[in-house]
Protein backbone atom coordinates (compact mmCIF):
# COMPACT_ATOMS: atom_id res chain seq x y z
CA UNK A 1 0.00 0.00 0.00
CA UNK A 2 2.85 2.34 0.95
CA UNK A 3 4.06 1.94 -2.85
CA UNK A 4 0.49 3.16 -4.09
CA UNK A 5 0.07 5.80 -1.83
CA UNK A 6 2.72 8.75 -0.20
CA UNK A 7 2.72 8.23 4.02
CA UNK A 8 1.51 11.64 4.46
CA UNK A 9 -1.71 11.34 2.31
CA UNK A 10 -2.41 7.25 3.85
CA UNK A 11 -2.26 8.82 7.38
CA UNK A 12 -4.62 10.87 6.77
CA UNK A 13 -6.97 8.71 5.44
CA UNK A 14 -6.68 6.57 8.36
CA UNK A 15 -7.88 10.30 10.06
CA UNK A 16 -10.31 10.16 7.63
CA UNK A 17 -11.96 7.42 8.02
CA UNK A 18 -12.05 7.87 12.25
CA UNK A 19 -13.16 11.08 12.09
CA UNK A 20 -16.03 10.28 9.94
CA UNK A 21 -17.13 7.05 12.58
CA UNK A 22 -16.70 10.20 14.98
CA UNK A 23 -19.14 12.61 12.85
CA UNK A 24 -21.83 9.97 12.66
CA UNK A 25 -21.49 9.59 16.23
CA UNK A 26 -22.20 13.26 16.76
CA UNK A 27 -25.31 13.86 14.72
CA UNK A 28 -26.89 10.38 14.67
CA UNK A 29 -26.23 8.89 17.78
CA UNK A 30 -25.67 12.35 20.00
CA UNK A 31 -22.14 11.54 21.13
CA UNK A 32 -21.83 14.74 22.84
CA UNK A 33 -19.32 15.95 25.70
CA UNK A 34 -21.04 19.30 27.11
CA UNK A 35 -24.59 17.15 26.06
CA UNK A 36 -23.42 14.12 28.50
CA UNK A 37 -22.38 17.03 31.24
CA UNK A 38 -25.42 19.01 31.16
CA UNK A 39 -27.92 15.54 31.20
CA UNK A 40 -26.05 14.81 34.02
CA UNK A 41 -26.48 17.89 35.81
CA UNK A 42 -29.70 19.48 34.65
CA UNK A 43 -31.63 16.53 33.05
CA UNK A 44 -30.69 13.64 35.70
CA UNK A 45 -30.24 11.52 33.03
CA UNK A 46 -26.84 9.17 32.85
CA UNK A 47 -26.88 7.80 29.05
CA UNK A 48 -25.13 10.05 27.06
CA UNK A 49 -22.28 9.91 29.81
CA UNK A 50 -22.51 5.97 29.73
CA UNK A 51 -21.57 6.15 26.32
CA UNK A 52 -18.46 7.77 26.92
CA UNK A 53 -17.90 5.22 29.74
CA UNK A 54 -18.73 2.46 27.20
CA UNK A 55 -16.21 4.30 24.47
CA UNK A 56 -13.49 4.39 27.15
CA UNK A 57 -13.76 1.05 28.02
CA UNK A 58 -13.62 -0.59 24.80
CA UNK A 59 -11.13 1.94 23.85
CA UNK A 60 -8.66 0.47 26.46
CA UNK A 61 -9.36 -2.91 25.66
CA UNK A 62 -8.80 -2.61 22.22
CA UNK A 63 -5.49 -0.37 22.48
CA UNK A 64 -3.92 -2.59 25.35
CA UNK A 65 -5.15 -5.52 22.55
CA UNK A 66 -2.91 -3.86 19.76
CA UNK A 67 -0.04 -3.60 22.38
CA UNK A 68 -0.02 -7.81 23.15
CA UNK A 69 -0.56 -8.63 19.77
CA UNK A 70 3.02 -5.99 18.79
CA UNK A 71 0.81 -3.96 16.49
CA UNK A 72 0.91 -0.72 19.06
CA UNK A 73 4.20 0.08 20.76
CA UNK A 74 2.55 2.14 23.80
CA UNK A 75 5.73 4.25 24.44
CA UNK A 76 5.65 6.02 21.47
CA UNK A 77 1.90 7.32 22.20
CA UNK A 78 2.20 11.21 22.36
CA UNK A 79 0.61 10.48 25.97
CA UNK A 80 2.97 8.72 27.55
CA UNK A 81 6.20 9.39 25.76
CA UNK A 82 6.11 13.07 27.85
CA UNK A 83 6.52 13.53 31.97
CA UNK A 84 3.09 14.14 33.48
CA UNK A 85 2.65 17.30 35.17
CA UNK A 86 -1.09 17.21 37.13
CA UNK A 87 -0.60 21.34 37.11
CA UNK A 88 -1.14 21.52 33.22
CA UNK A 89 -3.79 18.60 33.97
CA UNK A 90 -5.79 21.02 36.52
CA UNK A 91 -5.21 24.29 34.66
CA UNK A 92 -5.78 23.14 31.37
CA UNK A 93 -8.60 20.85 32.15
CA UNK A 94 -10.70 24.06 33.89
CA UNK A 95 -10.06 26.51 31.75
CA UNK A 96 -11.45 23.78 28.69
CA UNK A 97 -14.22 23.02 30.34
CA UNK A 98 -15.76 26.27 31.27
CA UNK A 99 -14.43 27.78 27.99
CA UNK A 100 -16.66 24.84 26.51
CA UNK A 101 -19.42 25.76 28.51
CA UNK A 102 -19.41 29.25 27.10
CA UNK A 103 -19.30 28.29 23.50
CA UNK A 104 -21.87 26.11 23.78
CA UNK A 105 -19.71 23.09 22.59
CA UNK A 106 -16.16 21.33 22.45
CA UNK A 107 -14.31 21.64 19.50
CA UNK A 108 -15.31 18.09 18.44
CA UNK A 109 -19.10 19.26 18.54
CA UNK A 110 -18.63 22.19 17.03
CA UNK A 111 -17.06 20.25 14.02
CA UNK A 112 -20.33 18.31 13.99
CA UNK A 113 -22.34 20.80 14.21
CA UNK A 114 -20.68 22.70 11.42
CA UNK A 115 -21.34 19.62 9.38
CA UNK A 116 -25.23 20.31 10.11
CA UNK A 117 -24.96 24.08 8.52
CA UNK A 118 -23.98 25.74 12.26
CA UNK A 119 -21.89 29.05 11.31
CA UNK A 120 -21.80 29.78 14.42
CA UNK A 121 -20.25 26.49 15.18
CA UNK A 122 -17.79 27.80 12.15
CA UNK A 123 -16.50 30.64 14.07
CA UNK A 124 -16.37 28.65 17.34
CA UNK A 125 -13.60 26.36 15.46
CA UNK A 126 -11.47 29.11 13.81
CA UNK A 127 -11.04 30.70 17.08
CA UNK A 128 -10.70 27.98 19.04
CA UNK A 129 -7.91 26.22 16.34
CA UNK A 130 -6.36 29.57 16.06
CA UNK A 131 -5.85 30.34 19.94
CA UNK A 132 -4.47 26.68 20.42
CA UNK A 133 -1.77 27.66 17.62
CA UNK A 134 -1.09 30.95 19.67
CA UNK A 135 -0.67 28.76 22.25
CA UNK A 136 1.18 26.10 21.25
CA UNK A 137 3.48 27.77 19.49
CA UNK A 138 2.49 31.54 18.93
CA UNK A 139 2.97 34.40 21.49
CA UNK A 140 1.33 32.77 24.28
CA UNK A 141 3.84 29.58 24.55
CA UNK A 142 6.08 31.95 26.14
CA UNK A 143 3.78 31.95 29.14
CA UNK A 144 3.00 28.85 28.44
CA UNK A 145 6.21 27.19 29.25
CA UNK A 146 7.34 29.47 32.23
CA UNK A 147 4.51 28.67 33.84
CA UNK A 148 4.57 24.69 32.87
CA UNK A 149 7.69 24.21 31.79
CA UNK A 150 8.44 22.73 28.37
CA UNK A 151 7.91 18.72 27.32
CA UNK A 152 10.44 16.71 28.97
CA UNK A 153 10.62 13.30 27.74
CA UNK A 154 9.29 10.62 30.04
CA UNK A 155 11.74 9.03 32.77
CA UNK A 156 9.14 6.73 33.69
CA UNK A 157 6.20 4.82 31.70
CA UNK A 158 2.97 6.68 33.26
CA UNK A 159 0.01 4.41 32.67
CA UNK A 160 -2.62 3.07 35.31
CA UNK A 161 -1.33 -0.30 33.67
CA UNK A 162 1.96 -0.09 34.69
CA UNK A 163 1.25 1.23 38.43
CA UNK A 164 -1.45 -1.65 38.92
CA UNK A 165 0.31 -4.91 37.01
CA UNK A 166 2.53 -5.38 40.13
CA UNK A 167 -0.37 -5.79 42.23
CA UNK A 168 -2.07 -8.31 39.76
CA UNK A 169 1.11 -10.26 38.80
CA UNK A 170 -0.31 -10.20 35.47
CA UNK A 171 1.31 -8.52 32.36
CA UNK A 172 0.89 -4.58 31.89
CA UNK A 173 -1.18 -5.37 28.02
CA UNK A 174 -3.56 -7.86 30.40
CA UNK A 175 -3.78 -5.27 33.70
CA UNK A 176 -4.87 -2.70 30.63
CA UNK A 177 -7.61 -5.07 28.86
CA UNK A 178 -9.18 -5.93 32.34
CA UNK A 179 -9.09 -2.11 33.36
CA UNK A 180 -10.69 -1.50 30.33
CA UNK A 181 -13.36 -4.48 30.83
CA UNK A 182 -14.05 -3.36 34.41
CA UNK A 183 -15.05 -0.06 33.21
CA UNK A 184 -17.10 -1.69 30.63
CA UNK A 185 -18.79 -3.96 32.93
CA UNK A 186 -19.56 -0.56 35.44
CA UNK A 187 -20.94 1.22 32.27
CA UNK A 188 -23.48 -1.38 31.99
CA UNK A 189 -24.66 -1.90 35.14
CA UNK A 190 -27.21 0.32 33.89
CA UNK A 191 -30.18 -1.56 32.76
CA UNK A 192 -31.97 1.17 30.53
CA UNK A 193 -28.36 1.67 29.24
CA UNK A 194 -28.44 -2.03 28.13
CA UNK A 195 -31.50 -1.73 26.15
CA UNK A 196 -30.89 1.18 24.46
CA UNK A 197 -29.60 0.17 21.00
CA UNK A 198 -28.38 3.32 19.75
CA UNK A 199 -26.48 4.46 22.91
CA UNK A 200 -24.54 1.16 22.92
CA UNK A 201 -23.83 1.03 19.08
CA UNK A 202 -22.92 4.17 19.13
CA UNK A 203 -20.77 4.37 22.31
CA UNK A 204 -18.62 1.78 20.23
CA UNK A 205 -18.08 3.26 17.56
CA UNK A 206 -16.68 5.98 19.24
CA UNK A 207 -14.33 4.03 20.95
CA UNK A 208 -13.42 2.07 17.68
CA UNK A 209 -12.25 4.77 16.13
CA UNK A 210 -10.25 5.62 19.00
CA UNK A 211 -8.42 2.37 18.36
CA UNK A 212 -8.51 2.62 14.55
CA UNK A 213 -5.56 5.60 15.25
CA UNK A 214 -3.41 3.67 17.32
CA UNK A 215 -3.57 1.04 14.77
CA UNK A 216 -3.29 2.68 11.44
CA UNK A 217 -0.53 5.30 12.36
CA UNK A 218 1.39 2.69 13.98
CA UNK A 219 1.54 0.72 11.33
CA UNK A 220 2.61 3.34 8.79
CA UNK A 221 5.50 4.58 11.40
CA UNK A 222 6.91 0.81 11.46
CA UNK A 223 6.50 0.12 8.03
CA UNK A 224 7.37 3.09 6.49
CA UNK A 225 10.48 5.48 5.82
CA UNK A 226 8.81 8.95 7.22
CA UNK A 227 9.01 9.91 11.09
CA UNK A 228 5.62 9.37 11.47
CA UNK A 229 4.08 10.21 14.85
CA UNK A 230 1.83 7.73 16.03
CA UNK A 231 -1.47 9.50 16.96
CA UNK A 232 -5.19 9.15 17.42
CA UNK A 233 -8.20 11.53 17.75
CA UNK A 234 -8.23 14.83 19.01
CA UNK A 235 -9.20 18.49 18.02
CA UNK A 236 -7.42 21.35 19.59
CA UNK A 237 -3.85 21.81 17.83
CA UNK A 238 -5.45 19.75 14.65
CA UNK A 239 -7.84 22.16 13.88
CA UNK A 240 -5.51 24.83 13.59
CA UNK A 241 -2.68 22.63 11.62
CA UNK A 242 -6.12 22.19 9.64
CA UNK A 243 -6.70 26.06 9.04
CA UNK A 244 -2.57 26.13 8.63
CA UNK A 245 -2.58 23.02 5.65
CA UNK A 246 -5.51 25.15 3.88
CA UNK A 247 -3.57 28.56 3.27
CA UNK A 248 -0.26 26.64 2.97
CA UNK A 249 -0.80 23.08 1.13
CA UNK A 250 1.73 23.93 -1.14
CA UNK A 251 4.97 23.89 1.46
CA UNK A 252 3.10 21.58 4.05
CA UNK A 253 2.17 17.63 4.31
CA UNK A 254 -1.17 16.69 4.53
CA UNK A 255 -1.25 14.81 8.73
CA UNK A 256 -3.63 12.88 10.78
CA UNK A 257 -4.97 15.59 11.95
CA UNK A 258 -5.97 17.60 8.85
CA UNK A 259 -7.40 14.28 8.08
CA UNK A 260 -9.52 13.60 11.09
CA UNK A 261 -11.19 17.26 11.39
CA UNK A 262 -12.06 16.30 7.80
CA UNK A 263 -13.57 13.24 8.32
CA UNK A 264 -16.13 14.24 11.38
CA UNK A 265 -17.05 17.25 9.34
CA UNK A 266 -17.91 14.51 6.40
CA UNK A 267 -19.28 12.14 8.95
CA UNK A 268 -21.80 14.65 10.36
CA UNK A 269 -23.08 16.22 7.17
CA UNK A 270 -23.98 12.36 6.46
CA UNK A 271 -25.71 12.11 9.58
CA UNK A 272 -27.08 15.65 9.72
CA UNK A 273 -28.61 15.16 5.63
CA UNK A 274 -29.95 10.91 7.08
CA UNK A 275 -31.03 12.97 10.06
CA UNK A 276 -32.98 15.51 8.29
CA UNK A 277 -31.74 18.05 10.73
CA UNK A 278 -29.36 19.84 8.23
CA UNK A 279 -30.20 23.62 7.92
CA UNK A 280 -28.16 27.18 8.07
CA UNK A 281 -27.75 28.30 11.00
CA UNK A 282 -25.97 31.99 12.27
CA UNK A 283 -26.11 33.82 15.60
CA UNK A 284 -28.32 37.09 15.71
CA UNK A 285 -27.31 38.12 19.08
CA UNK A 286 -23.59 39.92 19.31
CA UNK A 287 -23.92 39.18 23.44
CA UNK A 288 -24.34 35.57 22.59
CA UNK A 289 -21.41 35.46 19.84
CA UNK A 290 -19.28 37.30 21.97
CA UNK A 291 -19.26 34.35 24.92
CA UNK A 292 -19.17 31.84 22.23
CA UNK A 293 -16.09 33.51 20.75
CA UNK A 294 -14.31 33.67 24.36
CA UNK A 295 -15.48 30.34 25.26
CA UNK A 296 -13.74 28.79 22.01
CA UNK A 297 -10.43 30.79 23.01
CA UNK A 298 -10.27 29.38 26.30
CA UNK A 299 -11.10 26.01 24.85
CA UNK A 300 -7.54 26.41 22.52
CA UNK A 301 -5.98 27.75 25.31
CA UNK A 302 -6.89 25.08 28.07
CA UNK A 303 -6.51 21.97 25.33
CA UNK A 304 -2.78 22.95 24.67
CA UNK A 305 -1.98 23.15 28.39
CA UNK A 306 -3.86 19.82 29.39
CA UNK A 307 -1.92 18.27 25.81
CA UNK A 308 -5.72 17.43 24.89
CA UNK A 309 -9.53 18.57 24.39
CA UNK A 310 -12.57 16.23 25.68
CA UNK A 311 -11.62 13.53 23.16
CA UNK A 312 -7.91 13.76 22.85
CA UNK A 313 -7.60 13.67 27.02
CA UNK A 314 -10.82 11.85 27.52
CA UNK A 315 -10.83 9.01 25.25
CA UNK A 316 -7.17 9.01 23.43
CA UNK A 317 -5.30 9.44 26.31
CA UNK A 318 -7.51 7.42 28.56
CA UNK A 319 -6.86 4.44 26.12
CA UNK A 320 -3.41 3.96 27.09
CA UNK A 321 -4.65 4.85 30.81
CA UNK A 322 -2.43 7.74 30.76
CA UNK A 323 -1.88 9.20 34.51
CA UNK A 324 -3.31 12.67 33.39
CA UNK A 325 -6.64 11.24 31.44
CA UNK A 326 -8.87 10.74 34.41
CA UNK A 327 -7.85 14.27 36.68
CA UNK A 328 -8.19 16.16 33.33
CA UNK A 329 -11.74 14.24 32.29
CA UNK A 330 -12.84 15.38 36.61
CA UNK A 331 -12.02 19.42 35.70
CA UNK A 332 -12.96 19.02 32.47
CA UNK A 333 -16.17 18.50 33.56
CA UNK A 334 -15.70 20.36 36.88
CA UNK A 335 -15.12 23.89 34.59
CA UNK A 336 -18.10 23.03 32.69
CA UNK A 337 -20.43 22.50 35.34
CA UNK A 338 -18.91 25.95 36.62
CA UNK A 339 -19.38 27.26 33.30
CA UNK A 340 -23.45 26.17 33.32
CA UNK A 341 -24.47 27.07 36.67
CA UNK A 342 -23.30 30.90 35.48
CA UNK A 343 -25.06 30.31 32.30
CA UNK A 344 -28.30 28.86 33.93
CA UNK A 345 -28.20 30.10 37.30
CA UNK A 346 -26.07 32.92 37.71
CA UNK A 347 -23.55 33.12 40.65
CA UNK A 348 -26.47 34.37 43.36
CA UNK A 349 -26.76 32.37 46.07
CA UNK A 350 -30.69 30.88 46.74
CA UNK A 351 -31.99 32.00 49.80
Amino acid sequence: MLDLISEPVLVALVGLVGGVLLGLAARIGRFCTLGAIEDLFYGENTLRLRMWGIAIGLSVMGTFALSAAGLLDLSQTLYLSRDWNPLESIVGGLLFGYGMALAGNCGYGALARVGGGDLRSLLIVLVMGISAYVTLGGPLSTLRIWLFGASEQATNFPTLAHLAAPLTGASTEVTGIAIGAIILVLTLANKTLRHSASHLFWGAVAGLAIVSGWAGTHWIASNGFDATPVVTHTFSAPIGETMLYLMTSSGNSISFGTGSVAGVLIGSLIGSLYKGHFRWEACDDPRELRRQILGAALMGIGAVVAVGCSVGQGLSAFSVLSYSAPLTLICIMGGAALGLRQLILGFTPSI
